[in-house]
Protein backbone atom coordinates (compact mmCIF):
# COMPACT_ATOMS: atom_id res chain seq x y z
CA UNK A 1 0.00 0.00 0.00
CA UNK A 2 2.12 2.10 0.97
CA UNK A 3 3.92 2.04 -2.58
CA UNK A 4 0.73 2.41 -4.00
CA UNK A 5 0.03 5.71 -1.68
CA UNK A 6 3.91 7.28 -3.16
CA UNK A 7 2.80 6.63 -6.78
CA UNK A 8 -0.63 8.31 -6.53
CA UNK A 9 1.05 11.52 -4.39
CA UNK A 10 3.55 11.45 -7.40
CA UNK A 11 1.89 10.98 -10.35
CA UNK A 12 -0.91 13.54 -9.22
CA UNK A 13 1.87 15.87 -8.06
CA UNK A 14 3.04 15.72 -11.85
CA UNK A 15 -0.75 15.70 -13.53
CA UNK A 16 -0.76 19.19 -11.76
CA UNK A 17 2.85 20.30 -12.59
CA UNK A 18 2.16 19.41 -16.24
CA UNK A 19 -1.34 20.14 -16.81
CA UNK A 20 -1.89 23.18 -14.84
CA UNK A 21 1.75 24.62 -15.64
CA UNK A 22 1.19 24.46 -19.22
CA UNK A 23 -2.07 25.96 -19.00
CA UNK A 24 -0.55 28.86 -17.57
CA UNK A 25 2.82 29.10 -19.29
CA UNK A 26 1.14 28.67 -22.35
CA UNK A 27 -1.39 31.46 -21.36
CA UNK A 28 1.73 33.67 -20.51
CA UNK A 29 3.81 32.98 -23.31
CA UNK A 30 1.21 33.01 -26.17
CA UNK A 31 -0.55 36.18 -25.30
CA UNK A 32 2.84 37.93 -24.67
CA UNK A 33 3.40 36.79 -28.19
CA UNK A 34 0.75 36.87 -30.35
CA UNK A 35 -2.07 38.87 -28.54
CA UNK A 36 -5.53 37.74 -27.74
CA UNK A 37 -6.40 36.50 -31.14
CA UNK A 38 -9.03 33.81 -31.82
CA UNK A 39 -6.40 31.85 -33.35
CA UNK A 40 -4.00 32.08 -30.48
CA UNK A 41 -6.80 30.96 -28.01
CA UNK A 42 -7.43 28.07 -29.55
CA UNK A 43 -3.84 27.24 -29.88
CA UNK A 44 -3.54 27.49 -26.37
CA UNK A 45 -6.67 25.03 -25.88
CA UNK A 46 -4.85 22.30 -27.83
CA UNK A 47 -2.02 22.26 -26.00
CA UNK A 48 -3.69 22.55 -22.52
CA UNK A 49 -5.41 19.68 -23.95
CA UNK A 50 -2.72 17.47 -25.16
CA UNK A 51 -0.51 18.23 -21.98
CA UNK A 52 -3.31 16.97 -19.72
CA UNK A 53 -4.16 14.01 -21.87
CA UNK A 54 -0.32 13.05 -22.57
CA UNK A 55 1.01 13.09 -19.15
CA UNK A 56 -1.85 10.54 -17.76
CA UNK A 57 -0.70 8.54 -21.02
CA UNK A 58 2.59 8.75 -19.40
CA UNK A 59 1.44 7.62 -16.18
CA UNK A 60 -0.95 5.11 -17.18
CA UNK A 61 1.87 2.68 -18.38
CA UNK A 62 4.17 4.10 -15.77
CA UNK A 63 2.65 4.05 -12.37
CA UNK A 64 -0.20 2.60 -13.82
CA UNK A 65 1.34 -0.75 -12.99
CA UNK A 66 1.80 0.32 -9.17
CA UNK A 67 -1.48 1.65 -8.64
CA UNK A 68 -3.21 2.22 -11.15
CA UNK A 69 -2.68 5.31 -11.73
CA UNK A 70 -5.82 6.46 -10.81
CA UNK A 71 -5.17 10.34 -9.81
CA UNK A 72 -8.37 11.36 -9.38
CA UNK A 73 -10.60 10.82 -6.72
CA UNK A 74 -13.35 10.69 -9.15
CA UNK A 75 -11.84 7.52 -10.69
CA UNK A 76 -10.92 6.01 -7.25
CA UNK A 77 -14.43 6.34 -5.88
CA UNK A 78 -15.69 4.82 -9.40
CA UNK A 79 -13.40 2.18 -8.46
CA UNK A 80 -15.02 1.28 -5.08
CA UNK A 81 -18.60 1.30 -6.83
CA UNK A 82 -17.04 -1.24 -9.15
CA UNK A 83 -15.52 -3.17 -6.53
CA UNK A 84 -12.10 -3.28 -7.50
CA UNK A 85 -10.68 -1.28 -4.54
CA UNK A 86 -11.72 -0.93 -0.77
CA UNK A 87 -13.38 1.99 1.39
CA UNK A 88 -9.51 1.63 3.13
CA UNK A 89 -7.88 1.98 -0.45
CA UNK A 90 -10.07 4.46 -1.88
CA UNK A 91 -9.38 6.65 1.33
CA UNK A 92 -6.04 5.81 1.04
CA UNK A 93 -5.82 6.87 -2.39
CA UNK A 94 -7.77 10.54 -1.81
CA UNK A 95 -5.15 11.77 0.59
CA UNK A 96 -2.48 10.56 -1.72
CA UNK A 97 -4.33 12.55 -4.50
CA UNK A 98 -4.87 15.88 -2.54
CA UNK A 99 -1.39 15.98 -0.84
CA UNK A 100 0.09 15.24 -4.57
CA UNK A 101 -2.41 17.68 -6.29
CA UNK A 102 -1.28 20.62 -3.62
CA UNK A 103 2.62 19.53 -4.28
CA UNK A 104 2.36 19.71 -7.73
CA UNK A 105 0.82 23.51 -7.22
CA UNK A 106 3.31 24.53 -4.57
CA UNK A 107 5.90 23.48 -7.40
CA UNK A 108 4.45 25.41 -10.47
CA UNK A 109 4.01 28.55 -8.24
CA UNK A 110 8.13 27.93 -7.42
CA UNK A 111 8.98 27.76 -11.11
CA UNK A 112 6.66 30.54 -12.28
CA UNK A 113 8.12 32.97 -9.28
CA UNK A 114 4.33 33.15 -8.69
CA UNK A 115 1.18 31.88 -7.07
CA UNK A 116 -0.71 34.52 -8.63
CA UNK A 117 -1.88 32.31 -11.76
CA UNK A 118 -1.59 28.38 -11.10
CA UNK A 119 -4.42 27.38 -13.44
CA UNK A 120 -7.62 27.26 -10.87
CA UNK A 121 -10.79 26.30 -12.39
CA UNK A 122 -13.81 28.59 -12.24
CA UNK A 123 -16.88 29.52 -13.68
CA UNK A 124 -19.02 32.77 -13.96
CA UNK A 125 -16.79 35.78 -13.82
CA UNK A 126 -13.59 33.26 -14.03
CA UNK A 127 -15.17 30.74 -16.58
CA UNK A 128 -13.92 31.80 -20.20
CA UNK A 129 -17.48 32.07 -21.70
CA UNK A 130 -18.36 34.75 -19.25
CA UNK A 131 -21.11 34.88 -16.97
CA UNK A 132 -23.93 34.89 -19.06
CA UNK A 133 -22.96 31.59 -20.31
CA UNK A 134 -20.72 29.67 -17.30
CA UNK A 135 -23.17 30.00 -14.83
CA UNK A 136 -23.38 27.80 -11.60
CA UNK A 137 -25.70 25.02 -13.12
CA UNK A 138 -23.69 25.05 -16.32
CA UNK A 139 -20.15 24.75 -14.37
CA UNK A 140 -21.84 21.87 -11.87
CA UNK A 141 -24.28 19.89 -14.68
CA UNK A 142 -20.96 20.27 -17.16
CA UNK A 143 -18.09 19.12 -14.83
CA UNK A 144 -20.64 15.63 -14.10
CA UNK A 145 -20.97 14.80 -17.83
CA UNK A 146 -17.72 15.62 -18.68
CA UNK A 147 -16.15 13.65 -15.89
CA UNK A 148 -18.91 10.66 -16.69
CA UNK A 149 -17.59 10.45 -20.22
CA UNK A 150 -13.48 10.30 -19.14
CA UNK A 151 -14.23 7.74 -15.75
CA UNK A 152 -16.52 5.15 -17.94
CA UNK A 153 -14.01 5.19 -20.31
CA UNK A 154 -11.32 4.57 -17.51
CA UNK A 155 -13.20 1.90 -16.28
CA UNK A 156 -13.88 -0.43 -19.61
CA UNK A 157 -10.75 0.40 -20.91
CA UNK A 158 -8.81 -0.88 -17.67
CA UNK A 159 -11.01 -3.95 -17.10
CA UNK A 160 -9.19 -5.59 -19.87
CA UNK A 161 -5.81 -5.89 -18.25
CA UNK A 162 -4.44 -7.46 -22.05
CA UNK A 163 -5.47 -4.02 -23.66
CA UNK A 164 -2.26 -2.91 -24.62
CA UNK A 165 -3.15 0.94 -26.04
CA UNK A 166 -5.75 1.34 -22.65
CA UNK A 167 -3.12 4.22 -21.32
CA UNK A 168 -3.13 5.88 -24.95
CA UNK A 169 -7.05 5.70 -25.00
CA UNK A 170 -7.80 7.20 -21.42
CA UNK A 171 -5.11 10.00 -22.11
CA UNK A 172 -7.17 10.52 -25.32
CA UNK A 173 -10.21 10.59 -24.09
CA UNK A 174 -8.80 13.36 -21.46
CA UNK A 175 -7.76 15.12 -24.52
CA UNK A 176 -11.04 15.33 -25.37
CA UNK A 177 -12.80 16.53 -22.28
CA UNK A 178 -10.82 19.03 -21.73
CA UNK A 179 -11.05 20.61 -25.49
CA UNK A 180 -14.83 21.00 -24.64
CA UNK A 181 -14.80 21.77 -21.35
CA UNK A 182 -11.69 24.23 -21.27
CA UNK A 183 -13.72 27.68 -22.43
CA UNK A 184 -16.23 26.84 -19.59
CA UNK A 185 -14.70 26.19 -15.99
CA UNK A 186 -10.83 25.16 -17.30
CA UNK A 187 -12.02 21.56 -17.51
CA UNK A 188 -11.67 19.88 -14.05
CA UNK A 189 -12.81 16.07 -13.53
CA UNK A 190 -10.57 15.99 -11.17
CA UNK A 191 -11.31 16.93 -7.55
CA UNK A 192 -7.98 17.35 -6.87
CA UNK A 193 -6.24 18.47 -9.58
CA UNK A 194 -9.00 21.39 -8.72
CA UNK A 195 -7.75 21.47 -4.70
CA UNK A 196 -4.54 21.90 -5.09
CA UNK A 197 -4.41 25.03 -7.49
CA UNK A 198 -7.61 26.55 -5.76
CA UNK A 199 -5.67 26.41 -1.95
CA UNK A 200 -2.13 28.06 -3.12
CA UNK A 201 -3.60 30.80 -5.50
CA UNK A 202 -2.96 34.21 -4.61
CA UNK A 203 -4.75 36.15 -7.10
CA UNK A 204 -8.38 36.01 -6.63
CA UNK A 205 -7.46 33.29 -4.43
CA UNK A 206 -10.93 33.88 -2.32
CA UNK A 207 -12.99 33.52 -5.46
CA UNK A 208 -11.37 30.02 -6.64
CA UNK A 209 -11.50 28.46 -3.01
CA UNK A 210 -15.10 29.62 -2.54
CA UNK A 211 -16.19 28.63 -5.88
CA UNK A 212 -13.87 25.20 -5.29
CA UNK A 213 -17.10 22.72 -4.16
CA UNK A 214 -18.60 22.76 -7.54
CA UNK A 215 -15.45 21.11 -8.76
CA UNK A 216 -15.60 18.69 -6.03
CA UNK A 217 -19.01 17.92 -6.45
CA UNK A 218 -19.65 17.74 -10.12
CA UNK A 219 -17.06 15.53 -10.55
CA UNK A 220 -17.69 13.10 -7.85
CA UNK A 221 -21.56 12.55 -9.29
CA UNK A 222 -19.78 11.98 -13.14
CA UNK A 223 -17.85 9.95 -11.61
CA UNK A 224 -20.48 7.54 -9.41
CA UNK A 225 -22.94 7.79 -12.36
CA UNK A 226 -19.93 6.46 -14.61
CA UNK A 227 -19.58 3.50 -12.18
CA UNK A 228 -23.00 2.81 -11.83
CA UNK A 229 -23.93 2.84 -15.83
CA UNK A 230 -20.73 0.60 -16.30
CA UNK A 231 -21.29 -2.03 -13.73
CA UNK A 232 -25.58 -2.17 -14.50
CA UNK A 233 -25.41 -1.41 -18.10
CA UNK A 234 -22.15 -2.71 -19.62
CA UNK A 235 -21.31 -5.03 -17.62
CA UNK A 236 -24.60 -6.88 -17.16
CA UNK A 237 -25.27 -6.46 -20.83
CA UNK A 238 -21.58 -8.31 -21.71
CA UNK A 239 -22.73 -11.40 -19.03
CA UNK A 240 -26.20 -11.71 -21.23
CA UNK A 241 -24.15 -11.85 -24.19
CA UNK A 242 -21.78 -14.86 -23.16
CA UNK A 243 -24.64 -16.66 -21.74
CA UNK A 244 -26.48 -16.51 -25.40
Amino acid sequence: MVKKFISEVVGTMLLVLFGCGTAVAANTYVTNAFGSSAMALVFNMLLIALAFGLILMALAYTIGKVSGAHVNPAVSVAMLIDGRISVFECIYYVIGQILGAVAGAAVLGFLMGSYESLGANGFETAGGLGVAVVTLPVALILEAILTFVFVLVVLTVSADSENKSGGLIIGLALTVVHILGLPFTGTSVNPARSIGPAILTNAAGTLARSQLWVFIVGPLIGGVLAALFYKFVIVEKEVKNKRK
